[in-house]
């Protein structure tokens, strides 16, 4: 009976306004006093059983809730005749309640959205090799799907054949399509936009990206910051206070209407909903912009940064190093970039990498005898030839003659921040190559961004040499730039700061920097979907979009802000209602009950700003 008439609580809550309709027309329209007072009586007693039932639910885990006031003011209502009073608390309880809810549920269209988004059919090769429509649950790692225009990817994967532009929207926030073609990842949830796909299941269910981003939404929109864990154990003895209040006005007045007048206007529905619904609508924000703050707690940590230290390579910089310098000191070049491309090809280096992109097609030789020089390089014989590829201390140990123009070139190649690639042949300096890591595009202005929200120190903690991380430095303007920083040495120093009370946030890669990640007070992983950067840190900026991270700020710090300002608006209210009760005539039960809702609507309508939130550039 319990679970009937509170699944039906709205229900009652309108029919207990029809019938307090039909009472004052009743009273005012026809001079009918026993309608009057008959609907009145039922919609009392029907407003009061859900709340009654909720009340008693609350008592048996020993807890004074909102409901336990409402009950004993409509029932001391009710028992002193005042049925006008009693019809029309309930029902606005009921309907705040329902308003409530509805405009609550609003709040949280992060995750309806999200879920929406989840696909649930694939098409999925047979033996056959023809596709057939399964739900997506069927599919298994490794098997192979086809994606046609306008549908969703069903999961992770690798593009096999075809092209096509994808919307991953859903996963980084950013609505302009990304091109796709053999070998590019596509991520669970993103729609195929044009063209048609095949694609090798990586990942599916629970295990995409996706998958684990509604999981962290839902999390985080569950969590409790300690604003709200501070609410829950102030209402849990500040409600028994107002009881005991309104029985000392009582016991000292004689007055029992102004006792249970105090019960309502004492409940602190408005207090205890108004930070969580901030904190919820706020993480829907950041979920519908490709930024997951995973928790209440990192809401409330993050606003108050001071400090912001960032990893180089692949944070600052794109992590993907390309030929920046070059010189010749040969005429027979083309050999020589030949040799070069035929060494490094082998190598999975970074630098090694990017020599081959910067050379391109060219003829390939035979490589053999090759030796491997810790810290220095490669030497290989190729047709018949010495081939050194290294750097200047392998140069200096090969014997190899580098003069003044060669010396001044390595040091000014070293001064804008290259690692070196030096080549030679047969002892002679032919090739001289700067690499270097690029900057991510906007990162300068976006730090000034994070300078415009407050923080005080940007810094950069690098492996890379000092000379580099020092120009790094200076061409983003960074406060401290510290090099031959091992992932100990970086976060001892996050620790340094620390103890110097500093509220330290750290940006990573989310793989090599993961300790500083888990020791940091906010630890920011440049996502791009990886199961690490997910896993070890508390915010991810999807598809590593640097961007992101002024709007994440900005985000915390309007809903701390929108926080402290529900807590206000929800304290205020009930101030000025227990002073209008003792000081004023116009404050009654009704009107008590009525301003009551309305705070509750007004803090969840001020929590709702925040899912409109937007970063002013």
């Amino acid at each position: 009976m319990q679970l009937y008439i509170l699944r039906r609580k709205n229900s009652i809550a309108f029919l207990g306004g029809f019938l307090i309709v039909l009472a004052f027309v009743s009273k005012i329209g026809f001079g009918n006093i026993d309608i009057f007072v008959w609907a009145l009586i039922a919609a009392s007693i029907l407003g009061a059983a859900p709340i009654a039932i909720q009340a008693y639910q609350a008592l048996k885990i020993k807890v004074v809730s909102i409901d336990v006031l409402v009950t004993v003011a409509v029932v001391g209502a009710f028992l002193i005749n005042n049925y006008e009073e009693a019809a029309i608390v309930t029902f606005l309880f009921l309907f705040g309640a329902y308003l409530e809810q509805r405009t609550l549920n609003q709040t949280r269209s992060a995750i309806k959205e999200l879920t929406e988004m989840a696909p649930e059919n694939a098409l999925k090769q047979r033996e056959n090799g023809e596709f057939e429509e399964v739900e997506v649950d069927e599919v298994d790692v490794g098997d192979v799907l086809l994606v046609k225009t306008g549908a969703r990817v069903p999961v992770d994967g690798t593009v096999l054949t075809g092209e096509g532009h994808v919307n991953e929207a859903s996963i980084t926030g950013e609505s302009i399509p990304v091109g796709k073609k053999a070998d590019s990842k596509v991520f669970a949830g993103t729609i195929l936009e044009n063209g048609t796909i095949q694609i090798a299941a990586d990942r599916v269910g629970e295990d995409t990206t996706f998958g684990k981003i509604i999981e962290l939404v839902e999390e985080a929109q569950d969590s409790k910051s300690e604003a709200e864990r501070f609410i829950d154990r102030f209402s849990k003895y500040y409600t028994p206070a107002v009881l005991v209040l309104a029985f000392m006005v009582w016991f000292f007045s004689k007055n029992v209407e102004l006792a249970i007048t105090i019960l309502v206007l004492g409940c602190p529905g408005a207090l205890v909903i108004g930070v969580p619904v901030s904190n919820v609508a706020g993480i829907g924000n950041g979920a519908r912009n490709g930024v997951l703050l995973k928790g209440s707690e990192v809401i409330h940590d993050f606003s108050r940064v001071h400090s912001v230290a960032f990893d180089k390579t692949g944070t600052l910089t794109m992590g993907n190093p390309k030929v920046a310098d070059i010189e010749y000191y040969s005429q027979d070049t083309e050999k020589a970039l030949g040799y070069l491309a035929s060494i490094e090809r082998e190598s999975d280096h970074p630098l090694a990498k990017a020599v081959v992109e910067y050379i391109g097609d060219t003829r390939l030789h035979n490589v053999t005898s090759t030796n491997v020089v810790k810290g220095g390089g490669i030497i290989a014989d190729i047709d018949g030839h010495r081939v050194a590829v290294g750097n200047v201390s392998l140069m200096e140990g090969e014997n190899v003659h580098l003069d003044d123009k060669a010396r001044d070139d390595i040091d000014r190649f070293e001064k804008r921040g290259n690692s070196l690639v030096l080549t030679s042949v047969d002892g002679e300096l032919i090739i001289l190559m700067g690499i270097r890591d690029q900057i991510r595009s906007g990162v300068k202005e976006d730090l000034s961004r994070l300078k415009a929200l407050g923080v005080k120190n940007l810094m950069v903690l690098s492996g890379d040499n000092q000379g580099t991380v020092d120009l790094i430095a200076k061409e983003l303007g960074l406060t401290e730039a510290h090099g031959h920083m091992l992932p100990e040495d970086k976060s001892a120093y996050i620790a340094q700061l620390q103890g110097k009370g500093q509220i330290v946030a750290f940006v990573g890669d989310g793989v090599n920097d993961s300790p500083s990640l888990a020791l940091a007070d906010i630890g920011i992983a440049m996502g791009g979907g990886t199961d690490v950067a997910i896993e070890t840190s508390d915010v991810v900026l999807m598809n590593s979009d640097f961007s992101r991270l002024p709007h994440a700020l900005g985000l915390t710090k309007a809903t701390a802000n929108n926080m402290f300002q529900n807590i206000f608006i929800a304290v205020g209210v009930v101030v000025l209602l227990l002073i209008g009760v003792f000081f004023s005539e116009w404050v009654n039960m009704s009107v008590g009950m009525l301003v009551h809702e309305l705070s509750i609507l007004a803090v969840i309508v001020n929590g709702m700003r925040l899912l409109r939130y937007r970063l002013k550039y």
